[in-house]
């Protein structure tokens, strides 16, 4: 039998970008009632609208992927913005969660939750050891919250609810929007516009050598699936591909795959942001067999093609 037969699951943010590869995932692994709520049918910094969620679904199971997110000019421009409501969804999601009586609550942090400096790779405990780097500091303490509301709730009340650190996501189905997109749509945009133009060269942010990791969006939804089943423990669990590149290397790479041979101008008046980033995935692996499948010149080269379509 299925661990999630006959459960009820809540998946707030289903309908979005790793929602729905969630909502995939939970189907496949036996789950027959799935709820995947709009925001505009329930605003969850909204107390009131938390409460009726909770009454409307009932649910089993939380898998709490509802998020105010973007990239970094989004954060600098909306920090104010990005840590209220990230931080109302998740404490009052996770309070109300506990008064209903729910089997279980997955919270989902970030890869920003840690230091600014972290030493690489990151592990779950040096999480503490430092301030977040500043551009987006305020989504990152919001979502961290998170994690310290369930320890607390957990050796309380007994509550069962998971804290787990993705790193940076992409993949089809991605925003793309240059005003609040991420790297990786970003670029990909950018090359695809420029080369449909007949331009010689694009212009990226910043100066290109700080390092990122990339977890494809369908092996993080597995990776959220995984732990929903079978980990029930307060510490925090990375979920990555345990490697890392800089951006300078993932721009040329981008370049490539997309048949594009003009020059990469970078503006250094723009911020870098966190100068590495790359996760110790050693215990996702040892708790529940997480172990990201897809390599990122094979995740690059879906995402574009998804995006090529998706203009046409």
């Amino acid at each position: 039998m299925s661990f999630f037969n006959g459960k009820k699951i809540l998946v707030t943010g289903g309908a979005g970008f790793l929602g729905r590869q969630v909502v995939i995932k939970l189907e496949r692994s036996g789950c027959r009632v799935i709820f995947a709520p709009r925001s505009k049918d329930y605003d969850l910094v909204d107390i009131e609208a938390v409460i009726r969620i909770y009454q409307d679904v009932k649910p089993d199971i939380v898998i709490h992927l509802a998020a105010r997110v973007g990239g970094i000019g989004a954060n600098m421009k909306n920090p104010g913005r990005f840590f209220y409501e990230n931080l109302m969804m998740g404490i009052q999601m996770m309070e109300q969660g506990r008064l209903f009586g729910l089997d279980k609550f997955v919270a989902i942090g970030t890869i920003c939750a840690y230091p600014k400096f972290a030493p690489v790779p990151f592990k779950e405990e040096d999480l503490w050891n430092g301030y977040p780097e500043e551009t987006n500091a305020p989504y990152g303490l919001a979502k961290k919250m998170l994690l310290v509301q369930s320890q607390a709730y957990r050796q309380q009340y007994g509550f069962n609810s998971i804290f787990l650190l993705p790193v940076n996501l992409y993949g089809p189905e991605d925003n793309f929007d240059l005003e609040s997109s991420h790297v990786i749509p970003a670029l990909i945009r950018k090359v695809l516009e420029a080369k449909d133009r007949g331009d010689k060269n694009i212009t990226a942010w910043g100066t290109g050598t700080p390092s990122r990791e990339f977890l494809y969006v369908e092996d993080a939804a597995e990776g959220i699936v995984l732990a929903t089943e079978k980990y029930n423990k307060p510490d925090p669990i990375n979920l990555g591909a345990g490697f890392e590149i800089c951006i300078k290397d993932l721009a040329e790479l981008i370049c490539e795959i997309s048949g594009f041979d003009g020059d990469i101008n970078w503006d250094t008046s723009k911020p870098d942001g966190q100068p590495r980033r790359c996760l110790d995935t050693s215990k996702a692996k040892a708790e529940f067999s997480f172990k990201a499948r897809t390599s990122l010149q094979e995740g690059l080269r879906k995402t574009i093609e998804w995006y090529k379509n998706y203009r046409r």
